[in-house]
């Protein structure tokens, strides 16, 4: 798994009853975009996370610049 500061978390419910949940990479710890990364939730809590395999990267969209022909 690799990321970078910017990059979502999309972390899937395991349980019955707990949905899908996503969460904001603020900081890559390890090395080459590897975990752990530091996490924020959407209430704002930040903590070191280890994704498993239930886990999946989200890499913001890229927006081209408008031009004006």
């Amino acid at each position: 798994m690799h990321a970078k500061t910017g990059d979502r978390l999309l972390v899937h419910g395991r349980t019955v009853g707990h949905g899908d949940h996503v969460v904001e990479i603020v900081e890559v710890l390890g090395a080459n975009g590897e975990p752990p990364y530091r996490i924020r939730a959407e209430d704002g809590h930040e903590t070191i996370m280890w994704p498993g395999p239930d886990c999946v990267v989200q890499h913001p969209k890229a927006t081209r610049p408008h031009t004006i022909s």
